[in-house]
């Protein structure tokens, strides 16, 4: 049954992007919005977000933009020392891949859209249709038709990692992208999702910043405020993880270090690397997803599981000795669920697939008992302190972020961190607070908390996942089979039911809007809603 609307339930806000290299822009409120979440750039790079009120006069909004401007100077350093673009020869191969039931025509051709816009020189987009049967009147051959570098593939077994692993096996790219069906690309994303794997060969895998499309309703700003969105580290400052040694220097990879310009942010257990990425904006080397064996057929939506396998490949790159970079300034902006209903689905799926993908992780080596053993009492007093957090929803700084490169630079952003979180502790952090601490509180809407019903609901997937992967495991082996480990969970290229679908003629790309505060160079224009 659908939720009631209720008086104290979070208004409207709108997300704007403002570069603060350019005149600020006039934001006033409208009849909707009263309140914003600003996230603030430079020459088109996101450097921190704050929410502010919105009012009626332009000059009363601009001068609370003032914790924004704070951040120009470390802005403005952090631009000198960055090294200059990439010229197109040195740039590597990409396949950006993306499995879809084609449940949402219109996120899937705004989706459609922003990949025209990409700027890379050398890039397929793999459209992956995970639909069992394809129905009479398949809308996807005409969304798809006429777009230069897309193709689709057809993978009928259910389950987005079977869709993955099939674009994995279709891929042509040396760096292969994941994204979902419901976001949105800004123009130079794959040019800073990829070029840490230039910067530093021993990178296996980059994760990017996953900013809202919008918060429009109570379910999508609950998500964002409490949640932090998919990234429950969102940082605005480049981020490389390195595997160590742990539990006596038994494991490696268990024990991940964190590093900014090479400084030391903190340590957190490897199984709470999804406060650092998520599947709506990763990418790996190929070789690297060979190394671990794809995706976990038995985990992710459309499986029992629910979820967890994006989690379970970048624990894999970690527990396997390889490195990840957190690359902030590769922007995609995710719709998230508009509806409390569907909210509370996706919840519970997050904490039903975090304890599948840790069975799976189990099953797959054992060695992670030792590591789950080692960091329990941790992930156990991270959670407790992140469920009280939201249901009391504490209030914290407004401004979401410090300069680039200040003390404090890199923690959290509106939300202590999801169940992906869980585990890390963060001790050797700038504070020396548990994995919890941070900023997680936003202007306006003060005095209530997140809705209980949401954060219980997750907290009753917990105890799902170990039944739900062994349900899932199976299904999956009836299906087809299950991947040992040395071997990748994806079909040999070819295979039957697997083939490009050309389709009738689509209608032309849409028009990027214009950037905010003058005007823009439109290779760099967002699909973000501006004023």
């Amino acid at each position: 049954m659908t939720r009631a609307p209720h008086p104290a339930d979070p208004a409207p806000r709108r997300v704007l992007l403002v570069d603060l290299s350019r005149p600020l822009p006039d934001l006033v409120a409208d009849d909707r919005h009263a309140t914003a979440l600003v996230v603030a750039t430079w020459h088109g790079r996101p450097v921190g977000s704050l929410e502010l009120a919105l009012d009626a006069d332009p000059e009363a909004t601009r001068a609370r933009l003032a914790p924004l401007l704070a951040l120009v100077p470390g802005a403005r350093a952090a631009e000198q020392a960055r090294p200059p673009r990439l010229p197109d020869d040195r740039l590597l191969s990409v396949t950006v891949v993306v499995s879809t039931i084609v449940a949402r025509r219109e996120d899937l051709e705004l989706m459609l859209d922003g990949f025209a816009r990409v700027d890379h020189p050398d890039v397929e987009f793999l459209i992956v249709d995970n639909r069992p049967v394809l129905p009479v009147d398949d809308v996807l051959p005409g969304l798809v038709a006429g777009r230069d570098r897309v193709r689709v593939v057809h993978e009928p077994r259910r389950g987005i990692s079977a869709g993955r692993n099939a674009g994995v096996a279709e891929a042509r790219g040396e760096i292969v992208v994941f994204t979902d069906d419901d976001v949105r690309v800004e123009p130079d994303w794959l040019r800073e999702l990829t070029r840490p794997y230039v910067d530093d060969p021993s990178i296996d895998a980059v994760t990017g910043l996953i900013l809202p499309a919008e918060l429009d309703t109570p379910a999508q700003i609950w998500f964002e405020r409490y949640y932090g969105g998919f990234s429950g580290e969102r940082t605005w400052q480049p981020l490389v993880l390195t595997p160590e040694r742990a539990a006596g220097g038994l494991l490696t990879g268990a024990r991940v270090r964190v590093e900014a310009d090479g400084e030391l942010v903190r340590r957190f257990a490897v199984y709470g690397v999804g406060a650092f990425g998520a599947g709506a904006n990763m990418s790996f080397r190929r070789s690297a997803l060979h190394r671990i064996g794809g995706f976990d057929l038995a985990l992710g939506t459309g499986t029992p599981a629910r979820g967890g396998e994006d989690l379970a490949a970048l624990v894999g790159v970690l527990w396997t000795g390889g490195r990840i970079a957190y690359e902030p300034g590769a922007v995609v902006h995710h719709r998230h669920r508009r509806g409390t209903d569907e909210l509370l689905h996706q919840l519970r799926g997050n904490g039903l697939g975090f304890t599948a993908m840790l069975t799976g992780l189990v099953l797959r080596d054992p060695r992670h008992l030792l590591g789950l053993a080692w960091q329990l009492p941790l992930a156990v007093r991270s959670m407790a302190v992140q469920s009280v957090r939201r249901i009391g929803g504490g209030a914290g700084p407004v401004v979401e972020d410090a300069p680039a490169g200040a003390p404090g630079a890199a923690r959290a952003d509106l939300a202590d961190g999801g169940a992906g979180a869980a585990g890390a502790d963060g001790a050797d952090g700038p504070d020396g607070a548990d994995g919890a601490a941070g900023a997680d509180g936003a202007a306006g809407d003060a005095g209530h908390g997140y809705p209980r019903s949401l954060v219980l609901a997750e907290l009753r997937g917990y105890p799902s996942g170990p039944r739900a992967y062994l349900v899932s495991r199976r299904a999956a082996r009836r299906s087809s089979w299950v991947a040992p480990v040395d071997e990748p969970s994806w079909p040999v290229r070819g295979r039957a039911g697997r083939a490009d679908r050309p389709g009738p003629a689509a209608g032309g790309p849409a028009t990027a809007p214009a950037t905010v505060g003058g005007a823009g160079d439109p290779a760099r224009d967002s699909l973000v809603p501006r004023p």
